[in-house]
Protein backbone atom coordinates (compact mmCIF):
# COMPACT_ATOMS: atom_id res chain seq x y z
CA UNK A 1 0.00 0.00 0.00
CA UNK A 2 3.33 2.44 0.61
CA UNK A 3 5.02 1.63 -1.98
CA UNK A 4 1.41 2.16 -4.24
CA UNK A 5 0.82 5.73 -2.46
CA UNK A 6 4.89 6.52 -2.87
CA UNK A 7 4.46 5.54 -7.19
CA UNK A 8 1.38 7.96 -7.18
CA UNK A 9 2.65 10.87 -5.64
CA UNK A 10 6.17 10.55 -7.91
CA UNK A 11 3.52 10.20 -10.64
CA UNK A 12 2.10 13.80 -9.90
CA UNK A 13 5.02 15.33 -9.06
CA UNK A 14 6.38 14.29 -12.31
CA UNK A 15 2.78 15.46 -13.95
CA UNK A 16 3.44 18.72 -12.18
CA UNK A 17 6.85 19.54 -13.16
CA UNK A 18 5.76 18.76 -16.85
CA UNK A 19 2.74 21.45 -16.80
CA UNK A 20 5.72 24.10 -15.38
CA UNK A 21 7.85 23.20 -18.14
CA UNK A 22 4.88 23.53 -20.84
CA UNK A 23 3.52 26.78 -19.16
CA UNK A 24 7.26 28.31 -19.09
CA UNK A 25 7.95 27.64 -22.70
CA UNK A 26 4.51 28.76 -23.89
CA UNK A 27 4.56 31.84 -22.12
CA UNK A 28 8.45 32.74 -23.71
CA UNK A 29 6.73 32.02 -27.33
CA UNK A 30 3.90 34.28 -26.77
CA UNK A 31 6.19 36.83 -25.96
CA UNK A 32 8.40 36.61 -28.96
CA UNK A 33 5.00 36.39 -31.45
CA UNK A 34 3.74 39.53 -29.33
CA UNK A 35 7.43 40.74 -29.85
CA UNK A 36 7.84 40.29 -33.73
CA UNK A 37 4.01 40.84 -34.46
CA UNK A 38 2.39 38.03 -34.62
CA UNK A 39 -0.19 38.48 -32.33
CA UNK A 40 -1.61 41.79 -32.37
CA UNK A 41 -5.25 42.39 -31.47
CA UNK A 42 -6.91 44.85 -33.51
CA UNK A 43 -10.69 46.76 -33.03
CA UNK A 44 -12.44 45.82 -35.79
CA UNK A 45 -14.57 49.41 -36.93
CA UNK A 46 -17.05 49.41 -39.73
CA UNK A 47 -17.51 52.84 -41.59
CA UNK A 48 -20.82 53.39 -43.41
CA UNK A 49 -21.77 56.28 -45.22
CA UNK A 50 -24.86 56.74 -47.59
CA UNK A 51 -23.42 58.22 -50.66
CA UNK A 52 -20.29 59.44 -52.59
CA UNK A 53 -20.79 63.34 -51.79
CA UNK A 54 -17.94 65.67 -50.83
CA UNK A 55 -20.50 66.41 -47.67
CA UNK A 56 -20.01 62.83 -46.33
CA UNK A 57 -16.31 62.56 -47.77
CA UNK A 58 -14.58 65.03 -45.75
CA UNK A 59 -17.25 64.06 -42.34
CA UNK A 60 -15.71 60.71 -42.72
CA UNK A 61 -12.07 61.79 -43.84
CA UNK A 62 -12.28 64.34 -40.24
CA UNK A 63 -12.96 60.61 -38.15
CA UNK A 64 -10.33 59.35 -39.31
CA UNK A 65 -8.12 61.81 -39.22
CA UNK A 66 -9.18 62.45 -34.99
CA UNK A 67 -9.08 58.88 -34.45
CA UNK A 68 -5.51 58.63 -35.91
CA UNK A 69 -4.30 61.79 -33.84
CA UNK A 70 -5.38 59.75 -30.84
CA UNK A 71 -3.61 56.21 -31.82
CA UNK A 72 -6.20 54.87 -33.17
CA UNK A 73 -5.04 54.26 -36.98
CA UNK A 74 -5.81 51.73 -39.62
CA UNK A 75 -3.53 49.04 -39.40
CA UNK A 76 -2.22 50.27 -35.91
CA UNK A 77 -4.78 49.81 -33.30
CA UNK A 78 -7.68 49.37 -35.87
CA UNK A 79 -9.07 47.42 -38.91
CA UNK A 80 -10.99 49.41 -40.88
CA UNK A 81 -13.90 47.85 -43.09
CA UNK A 82 -15.19 50.74 -45.35
CA UNK A 83 -18.95 50.82 -46.55
CA UNK A 84 -20.67 52.87 -49.00
CA UNK A 85 -24.59 52.32 -49.90
CA UNK A 86 -23.97 54.96 -53.03
CA UNK A 87 -27.75 56.26 -52.21
CA UNK A 88 -29.66 53.34 -52.04
CA UNK A 89 -31.67 52.43 -49.01
CA UNK A 90 -31.74 48.89 -50.26
CA UNK A 91 -28.11 48.15 -50.28
CA UNK A 92 -28.06 50.96 -47.02
CA UNK A 93 -30.21 48.11 -45.01
CA UNK A 94 -28.35 45.50 -46.08
CA UNK A 95 -24.83 47.04 -45.07
CA UNK A 96 -26.63 48.21 -41.69
CA UNK A 97 -27.71 44.52 -41.20
CA UNK A 98 -24.38 43.31 -41.95
CA UNK A 99 -22.18 45.53 -39.65
CA UNK A 100 -23.97 44.77 -36.89
CA UNK A 101 -24.11 41.03 -36.65
CA UNK A 102 -21.32 41.02 -33.90
CA UNK A 103 -18.38 40.88 -35.95
CA UNK A 104 -17.30 44.81 -35.86
CA UNK A 105 -16.50 46.56 -32.39
CA UNK A 106 -17.43 49.93 -33.45
CA UNK A 107 -19.45 51.46 -36.19
CA UNK A 108 -19.04 54.74 -37.45
CA UNK A 109 -21.45 56.39 -39.26
CA UNK A 110 -22.08 59.25 -41.65
CA UNK A 111 -25.57 60.62 -43.13
CA UNK A 112 -28.78 60.99 -41.39
CA UNK A 113 -30.02 57.37 -43.82
CA UNK A 114 -27.13 55.47 -42.31
CA UNK A 115 -27.37 56.49 -38.79
CA UNK A 116 -31.01 55.43 -38.75
CA UNK A 117 -30.54 51.94 -40.78
CA UNK A 118 -27.59 51.00 -38.74
CA UNK A 119 -29.82 51.86 -35.58
CA UNK A 120 -32.39 50.21 -36.58
CA UNK A 121 -30.77 46.91 -37.55
CA UNK A 122 -28.87 47.15 -34.27
CA UNK A 123 -31.89 47.23 -32.18
CA UNK A 124 -32.28 43.67 -32.98
CA UNK A 125 -28.75 42.97 -33.78
CA UNK A 126 -25.42 42.63 -31.56
CA UNK A 127 -25.86 46.10 -30.11
CA UNK A 128 -22.39 47.37 -31.23
CA UNK A 129 -20.98 50.68 -30.30
CA UNK A 130 -22.46 52.84 -32.64
CA UNK A 131 -20.53 56.68 -33.09
CA UNK A 132 -22.67 59.12 -35.76
CA UNK A 133 -22.00 62.07 -37.26
CA UNK A 134 -23.03 64.55 -40.45
CA UNK A 135 -26.93 64.55 -39.48
CA UNK A 136 -29.18 67.12 -39.79
CA UNK A 137 -30.98 66.81 -36.71
CA UNK A 138 -30.81 62.94 -34.90
CA UNK A 139 -33.86 63.65 -32.33
CA UNK A 140 -36.12 63.51 -35.00
CA UNK A 141 -34.44 60.69 -36.51
CA UNK A 142 -36.48 58.05 -34.61
CA UNK A 143 -33.21 56.64 -33.42
CA UNK A 144 -34.23 56.87 -29.63
CA UNK A 145 -32.33 59.64 -28.75
CA UNK A 146 -34.46 62.34 -26.64
CA UNK A 147 -34.41 66.37 -28.23
CA UNK A 148 -34.80 67.75 -24.70
CA UNK A 149 -32.54 65.29 -22.88
CA UNK A 150 -29.48 64.82 -24.61
CA UNK A 151 -28.33 62.05 -22.32
CA UNK A 152 -31.16 59.91 -22.97
CA UNK A 153 -30.16 57.90 -25.52
CA UNK A 154 -29.34 54.01 -26.66
CA UNK A 155 -26.10 53.07 -24.26
CA UNK A 156 -24.38 51.90 -27.08
CA UNK A 157 -24.70 55.13 -29.49
CA UNK A 158 -22.61 58.33 -29.21
CA UNK A 159 -22.50 61.59 -31.55
CA UNK A 160 -23.27 64.85 -32.66
CA UNK A 161 -25.97 66.32 -34.13
CA UNK A 162 -25.36 69.65 -36.86
CA UNK A 163 -28.55 71.12 -38.21
CA UNK A 164 -27.98 73.22 -41.18
CA UNK A 165 -27.99 77.38 -40.46
CA UNK A 166 -31.75 77.53 -42.53
CA UNK A 167 -32.74 80.59 -41.16
CA UNK A 168 -29.43 82.72 -41.89
CA UNK A 169 -29.22 81.64 -44.97
CA UNK A 170 -32.56 83.12 -46.10
CA UNK A 171 -31.48 86.14 -44.19
CA UNK A 172 -28.23 86.56 -46.50
CA UNK A 173 -30.21 86.24 -49.45
CA UNK A 174 -32.55 88.53 -49.20
CA UNK A 175 -29.52 90.60 -48.56
CA UNK A 176 -28.48 90.14 -51.86
CA UNK A 177 -31.67 90.58 -53.17
CA UNK A 178 -33.76 92.99 -50.67
CA UNK A 179 -36.51 92.48 -53.28
CA UNK A 180 -36.82 88.60 -53.35
CA UNK A 181 -40.08 87.24 -53.02
CA UNK A 182 -39.69 83.63 -54.30
CA UNK A 183 -37.65 80.95 -53.71
CA UNK A 184 -37.92 77.45 -55.34
CA UNK A 185 -37.05 74.04 -52.88
CA UNK A 186 -37.46 70.50 -54.22
CA UNK A 187 -36.74 67.78 -51.70
CA UNK A 188 -36.96 63.79 -50.87
CA UNK A 189 -39.72 63.72 -48.29
CA UNK A 190 -38.42 60.17 -47.36
CA UNK A 191 -35.45 62.12 -46.02
CA UNK A 192 -36.06 62.95 -41.98
CA UNK A 193 -33.60 65.21 -42.88
CA UNK A 194 -34.72 67.32 -45.44
CA UNK A 195 -38.43 67.45 -43.95
CA UNK A 196 -36.40 69.22 -40.75
CA UNK A 197 -34.48 71.70 -42.81
CA UNK A 198 -37.66 72.16 -45.28
CA UNK A 199 -40.14 73.39 -41.91
CA UNK A 200 -37.22 75.48 -41.07
CA UNK A 201 -37.04 77.07 -44.13
CA UNK A 202 -41.05 77.53 -44.82
CA UNK A 203 -41.01 79.49 -40.98
CA UNK A 204 -38.57 82.12 -41.96
CA UNK A 205 -39.82 82.62 -45.35
CA UNK A 206 -43.12 83.49 -44.10
CA UNK A 207 -41.26 86.05 -41.49
CA UNK A 208 -39.29 87.41 -44.24
CA UNK A 209 -42.27 87.44 -46.67
CA UNK A 210 -41.06 84.84 -49.32
CA UNK A 211 -42.56 82.50 -51.27
CA UNK A 212 -41.47 78.76 -51.26
CA UNK A 213 -42.19 77.11 -53.91
CA UNK A 214 -42.01 73.46 -53.40
CA UNK A 215 -41.30 70.52 -55.60
CA UNK A 216 -41.19 66.85 -55.00
CA UNK A 217 -38.51 64.22 -56.09
CA UNK A 218 -37.76 60.03 -54.81
CA UNK A 219 -34.54 60.11 -56.35
CA UNK A 220 -32.19 61.91 -58.00
CA UNK A 221 -33.43 60.98 -61.18
CA UNK A 222 -36.23 62.91 -60.53
CA UNK A 223 -35.02 65.83 -59.11
CA UNK A 224 -34.30 67.72 -62.79
CA UNK A 225 -38.13 67.26 -63.68
CA UNK A 226 -39.30 68.91 -60.38
CA UNK A 227 -36.56 71.86 -60.75
CA UNK A 228 -37.81 72.53 -64.31
CA UNK A 229 -41.22 72.73 -62.99
CA UNK A 230 -40.81 74.94 -59.90
CA UNK A 231 -38.82 77.16 -62.18
CA UNK A 232 -41.53 77.28 -64.26
CA UNK A 233 -44.00 78.23 -61.33
CA UNK A 234 -42.04 81.19 -60.90
CA UNK A 235 -39.19 80.69 -58.88
CA UNK A 236 -36.69 83.85 -58.83
CA UNK A 237 -33.95 81.41 -57.66
CA UNK A 238 -33.14 78.13 -55.86
CA UNK A 239 -31.84 76.57 -52.51
CA UNK A 240 -30.43 73.11 -52.13
CA UNK A 241 -31.02 72.12 -48.53
CA UNK A 242 -29.18 68.88 -47.69
CA UNK A 243 -31.38 66.56 -49.25
CA UNK A 244 -29.19 63.79 -50.32
CA UNK A 245 -31.09 62.97 -53.32
CA UNK A 246 -30.84 66.47 -54.89
CA UNK A 247 -27.30 67.05 -53.63
CA UNK A 248 -26.37 63.90 -55.20
CA UNK A 249 -27.75 65.35 -58.58
CA UNK A 250 -27.18 68.97 -58.07
CA UNK A 251 -24.85 69.52 -61.41
CA UNK A 252 -28.20 69.14 -62.93
CA UNK A 253 -30.00 71.55 -61.00
CA UNK A 254 -27.12 74.21 -60.93
CA UNK A 255 -27.28 73.90 -65.19
CA UNK A 256 -31.07 73.97 -65.09
CA UNK A 257 -30.83 77.10 -62.97
CA UNK A 258 -27.89 78.39 -65.23
CA UNK A 259 -30.11 78.25 -68.21
CA UNK A 260 -33.18 80.13 -66.74
CA UNK A 261 -30.94 82.55 -65.26
CA UNK A 262 -31.44 82.30 -61.55
CA UNK A 263 -29.07 81.57 -58.72
CA UNK A 264 -28.76 78.56 -56.17
CA UNK A 265 -27.74 79.04 -52.83
CA UNK A 266 -27.10 75.92 -50.61
CA UNK A 267 -26.09 74.38 -47.28
CA UNK A 268 -23.61 72.17 -49.14
CA UNK A 269 -20.09 73.84 -49.66
CA UNK A 270 -18.32 73.68 -51.62
CA UNK A 271 -21.30 74.16 -54.27
CA UNK A 272 -19.66 77.16 -55.19
CA UNK A 273 -17.37 75.47 -57.42
CA UNK A 274 -20.17 73.82 -59.86
CA UNK A 275 -21.70 77.62 -59.81
CA UNK A 276 -24.10 78.76 -56.75
CA UNK A 277 -24.01 81.94 -56.10
CA UNK A 278 -23.17 81.25 -51.92
CA UNK A 279 -22.87 78.29 -49.76
CA UNK A 280 -23.56 78.88 -46.07
CA UNK A 281 -23.62 75.68 -44.51
CA UNK A 282 -21.68 73.39 -41.78
CA UNK A 283 -17.92 72.78 -42.13
CA UNK A 284 -18.19 69.30 -42.88
CA UNK A 285 -14.59 68.06 -42.36
CA UNK A 286 -14.55 70.09 -39.03
CA UNK A 287 -17.46 67.47 -37.93
CA UNK A 288 -16.30 64.43 -38.75
CA UNK A 289 -12.97 65.47 -36.50
CA UNK A 290 -15.70 66.38 -33.72
CA UNK A 291 -17.26 63.12 -33.88
CA UNK A 292 -13.83 60.78 -34.63
CA UNK A 293 -12.64 62.85 -31.18
CA UNK A 294 -16.16 61.11 -29.83
CA UNK A 295 -15.15 57.71 -31.52
CA UNK A 296 -11.96 57.88 -29.48
CA UNK A 297 -13.06 58.89 -26.02
CA UNK A 298 -14.92 55.48 -26.31
CA UNK A 299 -12.26 53.73 -27.79
CA UNK A 300 -10.55 55.14 -24.56
CA UNK A 301 -13.03 53.28 -22.08
CA UNK A 302 -15.53 56.43 -21.59
CA UNK A 303 -18.96 54.71 -21.55
CA UNK A 304 -20.87 55.73 -24.51
CA UNK A 305 -24.01 55.88 -22.15
CA UNK A 306 -22.72 58.56 -20.13
CA UNK A 307 -21.96 60.94 -23.03
CA UNK A 308 -24.62 63.71 -24.63
CA UNK A 309 -25.50 63.74 -27.89
CA UNK A 310 -25.32 67.54 -28.40
CA UNK A 311 -24.99 69.72 -31.53
CA UNK A 312 -22.08 70.65 -33.18
CA UNK A 313 -22.15 73.07 -35.86
CA UNK A 314 -19.26 75.24 -37.13
CA UNK A 315 -20.52 76.95 -39.91
CA UNK A 316 -18.52 78.32 -43.67
CA UNK A 317 -20.11 80.74 -45.84
CA UNK A 318 -18.40 81.20 -49.40
CA UNK A 319 -19.68 82.97 -52.27
CA UNK A 320 -18.71 83.16 -56.41
CA UNK A 321 -18.98 86.13 -57.86
CA UNK A 322 -18.76 85.03 -61.15
CA UNK A 323 -22.17 83.48 -60.65
CA UNK A 324 -24.16 86.81 -61.20
CA UNK A 325 -22.83 87.37 -64.55
CA UNK A 326 -25.90 86.87 -66.53
CA UNK A 327 -28.99 86.20 -63.56
CA UNK A 328 -32.33 88.54 -65.26
CA UNK A 329 -32.76 89.94 -62.24
CA UNK A 330 -30.21 91.71 -60.11
CA UNK A 331 -28.48 90.53 -57.18
CA UNK A 332 -25.22 91.75 -55.25
CA UNK A 333 -23.18 90.33 -52.75
CA UNK A 334 -22.38 93.06 -50.03
CA UNK A 335 -18.81 94.21 -49.02
CA UNK A 336 -19.41 92.76 -45.05
CA UNK A 337 -20.55 89.80 -46.33
CA UNK A 338 -17.34 89.26 -48.61
CA UNK A 339 -15.09 90.42 -45.50
CA UNK A 340 -16.57 87.40 -43.08
CA UNK A 341 -15.82 84.77 -46.27
CA UNK A 342 -14.38 81.82 -45.83
CA UNK A 343 -13.73 81.32 -49.04
CA UNK A 344 -14.25 83.13 -52.53
CA UNK A 345 -14.51 82.43 -56.56
CA UNK A 346 -13.82 85.93 -58.57
CA UNK A 347 -13.21 86.23 -62.23
CA UNK A 348 -9.66 86.27 -61.34
CA UNK A 349 -9.10 84.31 -58.03
CA UNK A 350 -10.30 80.99 -56.46
CA UNK A 351 -9.68 80.53 -52.83
CA UNK A 352 -11.38 77.70 -51.22
CA UNK A 353 -8.61 76.73 -48.27
CA UNK A 354 -10.82 74.66 -46.38
CA UNK A 355 -12.20 72.14 -48.84
CA UNK A 356 -10.12 68.95 -49.69
CA UNK A 357 -11.15 65.44 -48.93
CA UNK A 358 -9.70 63.01 -50.77
CA UNK A 359 -11.07 60.28 -53.27
CA UNK A 360 -14.31 58.78 -53.30
CA UNK A 361 -14.71 55.34 -51.17
CA UNK A 362 -15.07 51.98 -53.22
CA UNK A 363 -18.74 50.65 -53.01
CA UNK A 364 -19.74 47.81 -50.38
CA UNK A 365 -16.70 46.43 -49.48
CA UNK A 366 -16.62 42.81 -50.46
CA UNK A 367 -15.27 40.94 -47.63
CA UNK A 368 -16.91 41.70 -44.23
CA UNK A 369 -14.29 40.48 -40.74
CA UNK A 370 -15.49 37.09 -39.19
CA UNK A 371 -14.81 36.23 -35.47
Amino acid sequence: MFETLKRLSLGACLLTLAAGVLLYTDKASRQSAQRVGVVKPQTRVAVVQHASLLALEQGVEGMLESLAARGYGDGNKLRIWRYNSEGDIGTANTIAREVTTGNFDLILTASTISLQTVANANRNGGRTLHVFGVVTDPYAAGVGIDPTNHLNHPPYMAGAGSIQPVEQIFRVAKRMRPELKSVGLVWNAAEVNSMVQTKLARKICAELGIQLIEGNAENSMAVIESVKSVIARGAECMWISGDVAVTTASDQVLEACRRAHIPVFTVMPPLVKGGSLFDLGANFLEIGKHVGSIAADVLDGKKASEMPIDDYVPVVFLYNETALNGLKDHWEIPADLKQKADGFITATTTNLPMLKAKAANPTHAPTAPTR
